[in-house]
């Protein structure tokens, strides 16, 4: 089985500057909006940063959305989104995307027979098939996720894990198996059509359409659905606040004692406490959000790294370095230039 997101080099007739590439999604009652909008974004967006670098005078994407009947499509949100036409009528497509969705809605696109068939005739003649968000459970009802690898937001885990023949990745943001891919919760639509837009014209184009979306991060398929901060926030109800005083005072010194007096507990109580809630000590935690930040000023900043340690709250940069390769199993140098490479 290929690895997870590892990207294909555009054919030659794809690379070529005459031929655009046809970018279809489908979409129907109750979709969500962001689903549908977000990826489309960045193909729309990489069509205009390629005419402003003068590579291109014409768009390189041609979007195309696709319905039960062409017209006005009502999202979950209550906004109409209009298909150009049905998917009885689409050809020609280079990529085709289903959209997430709630509901009763969402459900009758897994038991429509006529768009089930309809999907399995394009996946054997579009060259990418992939889907946002929940749109992976109508990709696995239509049988085409079986015996490969997928996700789909974490609230629909389980629902997928309910088609055995599909092996579920329940925390990559996306994954990629063959030529289908499929993408976590509603915004990871956006990482996965800047990881497709890197696969047809490289790396350099995908962060600067990230940058324009002022995305701080373009993130790779396989780091988790959400960061530590949120999953915190999730996961415990007694310590939400103090997370967020965590992340508001890492360039200060955190220590056991003050966290304690902000959750006003007692020290030992505390440390045992949020062990139990968090799955962590205090002083991991603080160490990972630390880390966290560190990225994000890695990949936004061009700081030097003894000013990132400074900012995210560590002594030293050599400590900086330690606690970066202890969580990430990497220097932060490397990781800086992973993600800056092609900006030069």
């Amino acid at each position: 089985m290929p690895p997870l997101c590892k990207t294909v080099p555009m054919a030659a007739k794809d690379s070529s500057p005459n031929t655009p590439i046809k970018i279809a999604m489908v979409i129907y009652p109750d979709a969500q909006c962001l689903d549908i909008t977000g990826p489309l974004e960045v193909f729309s967006l990489a069509n205009r940063q390629l005419r402003e670098d003068g590579r291109r005078s014409d768009d390189v994407y041609r979007i195309e959305l696709l319905a039960e009947e062409a017209g006005p499509v009502r999202m979950s949100s209550g906004i109409e989104l209009i298909a150009d036409r049905s998917f009885r009528e689409a050809g020609g497509m280079d990529t085709l995307l289903v959209s997430g969705g709630m509901g009763e809605s969402a459900r009758q696109q897994q038991n429509n027979r006529e768009f089930v068939a309809w999907l399995n005739r394009q996946a054997v003649s579009v060259r990418r098939l992939g889907s946002i968000c929940s749109g992976a459970l109508i990709l696995a009802a239509a049988g085409l996720l079986n015996k490969r690898r997928a996700t789909t937001h974490w609230l629909d885990v389980q629902e997928l894990r309910g088609f055995p023949e599909v092996e579920v990745d329940p925390d990559a943001i996306y994954v990629r198996d063959g030529h289908i891919y499929t993408s976590a919760g509603i915004t990871s639509g956006i990482d996965l059509a800047l990881a497709l837009v890197e696969a047809d014209l490289g790396r350099q184009l995908a962060l600067k359409v990230a940058r324009r979306l002022v995305l701080y991060l373009k993130r790779d398929g396989g780091q988790k659905q959400y960061s530590a901060r949120l999953s915190s926030q999730v996961e415990s109800d007694q310590f939400g606040q103090l997370v967020e005083w965590i992340y508001c005072n890492l360039d200060a010194p955190v220590t056991v004692d003050a966290l304690a007096q902000v959750a006003a507990m007692s020290p030992r109580n505390f440390a045992r406490r949020f062990l139990q809630e968090m799955g962590t000590t205090p002083a991991k935690f603080v160490e990972r959000a630390r880390v966290e930040k560190a990225r994000q000023l890695l990949a936004e900043q061009n700081l030097s790294m003894e000013k990132v340690a400074i900012h995210c709250g560590f002594q030293s940069r050599e400590q900086l370095r330690r606690a970066f390769r202890r969580q990430l199993g990497v220097l932060p140098g490397d990781y800086r230039k992973h993600f800056n490479r092609d900006l030069s």
